[in-house]
């Protein structure tokens, strides 16, 4: 009986040998190169000191490169600080009804791989349509079509950097031109190295950052020990103590990992992340934004319920009196209160930036008071939605007496709103502005616009960092 980690390195090394569907061949680049930008000005958050200096102890020196770091390093340890670096400012994408961020692991694991293996543009570009394409599979897999709910999340799991760690060592075993067998046997080994909890989200601390760099140092690690000889079990997915088994005991499904695999593909649908926040937030903001451009103010707010997916509101709206005043700009990101009254005051960016989620600005007086009279709940509409969407209702009732009401039912970057090329250029602009030399940032943003980028020419310029206070 064929398994399915067996099915899937199939699908990976063959994939590698096919030309990619229109819409995923395009899509790619783009996916790139929002990772990249994001990585770029991820190099000034405050815990990539922390990486920065457990990088630094740790030593060695290699081919392959970290943004932000001029020194050459081993590829695993590139894998891990660009993953890091990917998903610290939550503006990494999300795939839908999954509820996870795909790019941040797989995009990280499989340029370290290319740097590694000097592997041509389009093998590369290949290999993270691939990896993609496994990550929101295996997350997939965990969405109970029931509820409406992902089980990874009902039980505390991660599945960002769990499915990240699985799906991006079979891209990198493909992109070493592995075997089929070798690519199962990389994902099967990566079962033994998945891992991540969400409490953070919840209530905080910064650790949650490093879960796609542990995803794609594991996704590098598994795939080399795979291609080395090293075997997993080949039931390490579906068996009684295999990787759905142990996290979500009888809560999944294998059809979602198989179902039209190779001939349907979910790659371009993948939402992009326009707002630097939770992606629980993004209506609310929507729908705030709407409120101001019809003349509404933050001091003319008596009151403000945020109606969201029941589901969501344990993230952005629980426990409420945290969520009221967060204390940092990372904690900010995940507060629906946060997020409503920064998009009143008016934001930067695309609608609000990473500007507006600053520490000075989650202590806001003004920002805090607001944020008191706004409440965060579960909506019915929204719910029938849920997960397809994430979707929002705002009502607002005035200091004079008015009622206002703005409902956001599609989530902006999605497929049914997507983001433009140029929002697209426009958001990797902002993020790398004042860290890179204005002409590498435009011909790193060139030369990822093309069908298959030349990853070593990017990385080159991706390697030196400049303050952005210079």
């Amino acid at each position: 009986m064929t398994t399915l980690l067996e099915r899937l390195g199939r699908f990976a090394a063959d994939s590698m040998h096919r030309p990619l569907p229109a819409d995923v061949a395009a899509s790619v680049p783009g996916r790139v190169l929002d990772i990249l930008g994001i990585c770029v000005r991820a190099t000034e958050v405050d815990s990539t000191d922390a990486i920065r200096t457990f990088v630094q102890r740790q030593g060695g020196i290699g081919r392959c490169t970290a943004v932000g770091f001029a020194s050459g390093m081993p590829v695993t340890t590139a894998a891990f600080v660009n993953g890091v670096l990917a998903h610290s400012l939550d503006y990494d994408d999300t795939h839908l009804p999954s509820i996870l961020h795909p790019s941040a692991s797989v995009v990280p694991a499989v340029l370290a791989a290319a740097e590694e293996y000097g592997s041509a543009p389009h093998d590369t570009m290949n290999a993270v349509a691939i990896g993609l394409e496994l990550v929101v599979r295996l997350g997939m897999a965990g969405y109970d079509q029931a509820s409406h709910q992902s089980e990874f999340f009902e039980h505390g799991w991660h599945a960002t950097s769990m499915c990240g760690a699985i799906g991006a060592a079979g891209a990198v075993a493909a992109l070493a031109q592995g075997t089929a067998e070798e690519c199962a046997h990389a994902m099967a080994i990566a079962c033994s190295m998945a891992s991540g909890i969400i409490e953070a989200n919840r209530t905080g601390g910064t650790v949650k950052r490093i879960h796609c760099g542990w995803a794609a140092q594991a996704a590098v690690t598994a795939a080399q020990l795979a291609l080395a000889g090293l075997t997993g079990a080949p039931t390490a997915l579906e068996g009684r103590f295999g990787f759905y088994g142990a996290t979500l005991r009888d809560k999944w499904s294998p059809d979602p990992l198989l179902d039209g695999l190779g001939t349907e593909w979910n790659v371009a649908d993948i939402f992009y992340k326009p707002y630097p926040a939770n992606h629980f937030t993004h209506a609310g903001i929507d729908a705030a934004i709407a409120l101001r451009s019809q003349g509404l103010r933050p001091e003319h707010v008596a009151s403000a319920t945020l109606g969201v997916a029941t589901a969501t509101v344990r993230t952005i709206g629980d426990p409420i009196d945290v969520k009221r005043t967060p204390p940092t700009g990372y904690a900010a990101q995940f507060s629906g209160p946060y997020t409503v009254a920064a998009a009143l005051f008016g934001g930067g960016g695309l609608g609000l930036g990473l500007d507006d989620f600053t520490d000075t600005l989650a202590n806001d007086p003004r920002r805090r008071e607001l944020m008191k009279k706004i409440t965060v709940v579960g909506d019915a509409a929204c719910d029938a939605v849920y997960p397809y969407e994430f979707p929002a209702v705002l009502t607002v009732d005035t200091i004079d007496g008015r009622e206002l009401h703005c409902a956001v039912m599609e989530n902006r970057g999605g497929p049914r709103r997507p983001l433009s090329n140029a929002e697209l250029r426009g958001k990797f602009e902002q993020n790398v502005d004042g860290l890179l030399k204005p002409d590498a940032a435009a011909l790193v943003a060139d030369v990822l616009t093309s069908a298959a980028p030349d990853v070593r020419v990017v990385m080159t310029h991706l390697a030196s960092i400049e303050s952005s206070e210079s």
